[in-house]
């Protein structure tokens, strides 16, 4: 007999209670260390003050009342992202799934509106995530995420990640737009380098085609700055995000420039849900946070303080891990067993990590996790990783 939950997920033997900060209760009051944070969801970590005063205030006020009318929170936290980054335009999703589809209408619609209806192709790579709309699986690709599913949405242009000359080769009179993750996350914490993100941004500038960069889990304060394209000094035409902007509660963002976004009139795309009061209140706490130039300052020092002691955790156990790898506190081991066997071997020791494609397990901790906290998750990997050199 089917379960009364969809059984679409292979979930662990676990449930938990309650959180705080870096900490997660479990029905049995085993307290585990978090460094999933929910897939780089809960930013500022479990029940952070300031986001539960801001949902509180905003859930005894008022909840929902459709865009049909002006939604003050939406403003602020719209003007909160346009202030700070690239963006002249804001349209609120409620998840990183949804900001995709909008940003696939977005780079289409702007081309047919421009006379060229004929350019809807969009390059993606091998090893992306997009999400699991029936355009998310077809931006990815992989037959995981598209067997049994077809007729897939047409228009999409798999290549393999780095295949510079493919890429350019690839452009072609029904190009719109090239998609990409600064950072892969379900891929397996693979980051685009500086150097390769200028290229595309040139690329794309010589043929007059769209960049869309896809930072739903490495955006945020996740990599040391607040979108993590900026370390590459380029900025895009479109940008998804989603997941830590709202530090817990659901809810996404597409970004783009006015000429990227000239094509989205009134009545071209709408969402009931998104840019809701409760949402966008938690947003901009979230914003008036990890936007601080001091908050993403102690993000680097403490990616370099976990990245060093990751280092030394890799070297300690060589038979079961291989190397380390990521940005800010996006980090992934890739290891040398299944990277399930190391998750699951982490939960015997109370600490929670994520799987990921290329053989590797992500950290992906609350931006807010601390010293102690650091050293408390080398000592229960290590004690994890103990158990499977031995087993």
């Amino acid at each position: 007999m089917i379960s009364s939950v969809l059984p679409t997920y292979n979930r662990a033997p676990l449930s938990f209670v309650s959180g705080s900060g870096s900490w997660l209760t479990e029905a049995d009051g085993r307290r585990f260390l978090d460094l999933g944070a929910g897939i780089a969801v809960n930013a500022l970590g479990h029940a952070h003050p300031a986001l539960v005063a801001a949902l509180t205030a905003q859930a005894g006020q008022l909840w929902h009342t459709s865009n049909l009318y002006q939604i003050p929170q939406q403003q602020a936290l719209a003007d909160r992202l346009v202030e700070h980054s690239f963006a002249d335009t804001v349209f609120f999703t409620n998840s990183g799934t949804e900001s995709c589809e909008l940003a696939v209408k977005m780079a289409r619609k702007y081309f047919y509106d421009k006379g060229q209806p004929e350019r809807v192709e969009i390059i993606t790579f091998d090893g992306s995530f997009h999400g699991r709309s029936s355009a998310g699986i077809a931006a990815a690709g992989s037959e995981k995420m598209t067997k049994g599913f077809g007729p897939l949405l047409p228009g999409f242009v798999h290549l393999g990640f780095g295949d510079h000359d493919a890429l350019t080769a690839a452009i072609t009179e029904k190009t719109c737009a090239v998609m990409v993750e600064p950072v892969q996350g379900e891929g397996g914490i693979r980051p685009l380098p500086d150097a390769c993100l200028k290229g595309l941004r040139d690329l794309c500038d010589e043929h007059g085609i769209l960049m869309i960069l896809d930072e739903v889990q490495c955006g945020v304060g996740r990599t040391g700055k607040l979108f993590a394209h900026e370390w590459s000094g380029i900025t895009p035409d479109i940008m998804m995000v989603a997941k830590g902007i709202g530090g817990g509660f659901p809810l996404g963002a597409v970004l783009a420039t006015e000429n990227a976004a000239s094509g989205m009139t009134a009545g071209t795309h709408g969402s009931t849900y998104g840019g809701n009061p409760l949402g966008c209140a938690v947003g901009c706490a979230v914003m008036d946070i990890v936007n601080d130039p001091a908050f993403l300052a102690e993000v680097n020092r403490k990616s370099s303080l976990l990245r060093q002691k990751l280092e030394g955790l890799v070297a300690s156990h060589p038979t079961v891990f291989e190397s380390v790898r990521g940005m800010g506190l996006m980090l992934g081991i890739k290891c040398k067993v299944a990277p399930g066997d190391v998750v699951n071997a982490g939960y015997a020791h109370e600490v929670i990590t994520v799987p990921a494609g290329d053989n590797v397990i992500r950290l992906l901790p609350p931006l807010t996790i601390s010293d102690a906290e650091i050293s408390q998750a080398i000592s229960r990997l290590d004690a994890a990783a103990a158990s499977l050199s031995t087993s």
